[in-house]
């Protein structure tokens, strides 16, 4: 068989993987192992993502990458280096080597000098896995530390699999995450000290982050959302951060209700400066954008999709938006298709109710 079909049956492996309708942990595992059909790999992550936020949610980590998270963390957040997922996320191309960012100086990267390397790790491609224009998940793949890199054919290969992988991430959102079910339950709260250690944990944070779906290949004390906001503050407070506003993700749990975490910063004396990190079960109306987008609206049809679950008339849509009623309802009958329910009364079955309760 030549390189060529071979390559071609793995590739069309990958995307037949990405539409079966897996979870997380079983799409990456065989993300991997279709990826290192296609090109030799020597460490890899992969991460799922908030598409509001673009901060981490979870993630699996190859060794060596595994120890060094922290590490990996606080320089995606730096705000300096090249390739940052985020960037990534929002540009034009979402899929870039480490070795083409830095024109083959892999040394003008503090990523590569300050953990790659004694890792013994060289070239890197990573890729923002983005569908439409919402962004799902990353991946990066890394080699042993050699002058030859990832070669441009290498990373088209991945640009053209990372839609699909990233359709694969936001179908698991509706057929293995939990939707709102009216589950109730005090807020917890999470203390950190500034080297990210936690100083306290009440037993309420302690109940909720035990549920959180989160791979053990990371090995750090709390899930990885938890550092991913508490990081995100402080990138907003030393200025690196390209938005202001309160850092915020939305987590899944194995078999419950989303929840919602966010960091703030509690004042005290200097030696005591404390980062919060509260986790509470999502409202409605924090989790219902995230299915609205896994759904594939658009932004217009998201809107008017939202004003029909306040429960809105078609007239009033078209006041709120400024757009004709036959334009309101064209919109709708997109939402209905994409949604796959018949009717304004089966959308907000679908949308509101828990899963198995037979709506819609």
């Amino acid at each position: 068989m030549s390189r060529n079909t071979d390559t071609a049956r793995a590739v069309h492996d990958l995307i037949r993987h990405c539409h079966d309708g897996l979870d997380v942990p079983a799409l990456h595992a065989q993300l991997l192992r279709s990826v290192r059909r296609l090109m030799p790999v020597d460490a890899a992550f992969f991460a799922t993502a908030d598409p509001e936020t673009l901060l981490f949610t979870g993630a699996y980590a190859d060794e060596p990458l595994n120890a060094a998270t922290p590490l990996f963390m606080a320089n995606e957040f730096g705000g300096t280096d090249v390739n940052r997922f985020a960037a990534l996320a929002i540009s034009d191309d979402h899929v870039a080597s480490l070795d083409t960012a830095t024109h083959s100086d892999r040394w003008s990267s503090g990523r590569y000098r300050e953990i790659m390397r004694p890792l013994g790790l060289g070239d890197e491609l990573r890729a923002a896995l983005v569908v439409g224009s919402q962004c799902w998940g990353y991946l990066c793949l890394h080699r042993e530390d050699d002058p030859l890199g990832f070669t441009d054919s290498e990373a088209a290969l991945i640009s053209s699999v990372g839609p699909h992988l990233a359709h694969a991430l936001r179908q698991a959102v509706l057929l293995h995450g939990s939707r709102p079910n009216g589950a109730t339950g005090e807020p917890g709260v999470v203390l950190l000290a500034e080297d990210l250690s936690v100083v306290a944990i009440t037993p309420e944070a302690a109940h909720l982050l035990s549920l959180v779906e989160e791979s053990r290949s990371i090995e750090l004390p709390l899930p990885l959302a938890i550092y991913t906001v508490a990081m995100a503050l402080r990138a907003i407070e030393q200025g690196t951060a390209s938005s202001k506003t309160l850092p915020t993700s939305r987590v899944r749990t194995v078999d419950g209700p989303w929840l919602t975490v966010y960091a703030s910063r509690l004042r005290g004396q200097p030696s005591e400066q404390r980062i919060s990190v509260v986790i509470k079960t999502a409202e409605t109306t924090a989790t219902i954008p995230l299915l609205l987008s896994a759904h594939g609206l658009s932004p217009r049809e998201a809107e008017v999709a939202r004003l029909v679950l306040r429960g809105n008339s078609t007239r009033l849509i078209s006041d709120t938006l400024h757009i004709s009623p036959h334009t309101v309802q064209d919109h709708l009958k997109a939402v209905f298709d994409k949604v796959g329910v018949r009717s304004r009364r089966d959308l907000i079955g679908r949308l509101l109710q828990p899963p198995g309760s037979g709506a819609g």
